[in-house]
């Protein structure tokens, strides 16, 4: 029996059954010919498009529009050579507008109505969090390209190409301490809905890693502040000579004029790659004794390295920003095409999330930690940063360091 002829046996022969267990009563043929036409729901046409879809903040507070667009890059360049064994991509990326419902509806359009075989590049603020369990439920797998709430990295069903930043708060810290020998650490946290433990696990590591201990920790610190000056008082008051914060660009712009103003320039900012961009760095002139981040990404301001070449160019074609957004987002479907060029037979929802639970891990140059989904419960397996440092009156990103930095594994 022929791979098609098999797809409409399935799709027309197979019983369904009703909410209360009864079979479904046998449908007239003109309703099974427009099933077969449109595709039944749960299976796919083995011999049409594989279809994969994201969900993003593409509108709303706060946009990741690169990651997408770079996956989407790397699928057409995929389509352009010829596909996937003869087959097309089709790729859906959907907004969530920042908005919980917009998100669950963007899920269950791409998971239930265009059954779409795996998610690939998502990047966004809330969608882990809201879609997570759907996706269990539905036994379908998302490689983000950039997680970021808690539920990207503990989910089952969601696994990252980026480090995050927990993590990447942890690798911050080990700069600091282990690398800068930093003293009178501090902490000002930026707290959204329930990522306090997750932040507070993530300076626990380092303590545990270091021996060390913060001199003073502020969870108050609000996002989209209006002025950051009380919060900077305090923490010179409490004798800090370097300060972590997981703030977004704009509160980080915020937080070191408010610095400046105080005349407060000996101090060390240990931030995330959340500010790692060529923007922030043209609006921050004072950066006291320098801004440091662990970039997630091997650095994309090194214009001239081998290790970004590949992704430079396409994204240069395609006319994508080159950040670490859209870094995650190329190296996510990247690690995808990998996986389903390896596959045998069938591209389906099951046969993919069989393929990227049974993968071997993937390694790229722009990346320090192998790349796994894996058989695991949890998938926050990315431990590795290279330090970039912003100094005063620069206003560009420099290389720190001449390696990865990585968490120690225990």
């Amino acid at each position: 029996m022929s791979s098609s002829v098999s797809w409409v046996r399935r799709c027309v022969y197979e019983p369904a059954f009703g909410p209360f267990g009864s079979a479904v009563p046998a449908l007239a043929p003109a309703v099974l010919v427009t099933l077969v036409a449109a595709g039944c729901a749960g299976t796919a046409d083995p011999n049409g498009p594989i279809v994969v879809g994201s969900v993003n903040a593409l509108s709303g507070p706060a946009t990741f529009p690169e990651s997408s667009q770079a996956a989407k890059a790397v699928f057409d360049a995929a389509n352009a050579a010829g596909g996937v064994h003869g087959r097309k991509i089709e790729y859906h990326a959907i907004d969530d507008k920042g908005d919980p419902a917009a998100a669950a509806a963007a899920a269950r359009e791409i998971v239930g109505g265009d059954q779409a075989v795996a998610l690939v590049g998502s990047s966004s603020l809330i969608e882990c969090q809201i879609n997570a369990k759907y996706y269990q439920q539905e036994k379908v797998l998302s490689i983000s390209g950039i997680g970021v709430d808690p539920s990207c990295f503990t989910s089952p069903n969601i696994g990252p190409a980026n480090v995050g930043p927990f993590h990447d708060m942890t690798l911050t810290l080990l700069y600091g301490s282990e690398v800068l020998h930093l003293q009178d650490m501090c902490a000002l946290l930026e707290i959204a809905g329930n990522t306090l433990p997750y932040y507070r696990a993530a300076i626990d590591e380092w303590s545990k890693i270091t021996g060390k201990k913060l001199k003073y920790v502020d969870a108050t610190v609000p996002y989209n502040g209006s002025d950051y000056t009380p919060y900077i008082v305090k923490a010179r008051a409490a004798g800090c000579k370097a300060v972590t914060v997981n703030p977004v660009e704009p509160d980080s712009i915020g937080q070191l004029k408010a610095a400046q103003a105080q005349g407060w320039k000996d101090v060390t900012w240990l931030l995330l790659t959340s500010v790692y961009s060529e923007q922030y760095a043209k609006a921050v002139s004072d950066a006291g004794k320098g801004v440091y981040v662990p970039a997630e990404f091997y650095p994309f301001t090194d214009p001239s390295s081998p290790r970004t070449k590949e992704w430079r160019d396409l994204m240069t074609r395609n006319n994508i920003p080159l950040t670490s957004f859209s870094q995650g987002g190329y190296l996510a479907a990247k690690y995808f095409l990998q996986v389903l060029n390896g596959m045998q037979g069938d591209i389906t929802r099951e046969s993919v999330t069989k393929a990227l639970r049974e993968m071997k891990p993937i390694t790229d140059p722009m990346v320090g930690t192998p790349y796994v989904f894996g058989p695991g419960q949890t998938h926050h397996d990315n431990i590795a940063g290279w330090p970039v440092k912003l100094a005063t009156g620069t206003n560009r990103w420099e290389i720190s360091g001449t390696d990865w930095l990585r968490i120690p594994r225990r």
